[in-house]
């Protein structure tokens, strides 16, 4: 027949597997989102006094404001 304590117990497994599963997405998704801005090159253009960011890797990026090529700032 049917085992009501097996069934209880699957069901269980089973909804601790989706909310494993979605905690593991949503966790690796913030996780890379966070690294993506966290990632970023100030810049501060000599021009007209503005502070700005670019991309990782960026050595020369023009001023959105004057657009003033500049060097990146560094510390």
């Amino acid at each position: 027949m049917f085992d009501f304590t097996g069934a209880a117990v699957f069901y269980c497994l089973l909804v601790a597997a989706i909310f494993l599963g979605l905690w593991f997405y949503y966790d690796r998704r913030d996780y890379r989102r966070f690294e993506r801005e966290r990632r970023k090159t100030t810049f501060h253009c000599i021009r007209c006094d503005q502070l700005y960011t670019a991309s990782l890797g960026s050595e020369l990026c023009p001023c959105p404001r004057c657009a003033h090529e500049n060097t990146r700032l560094k510390f």
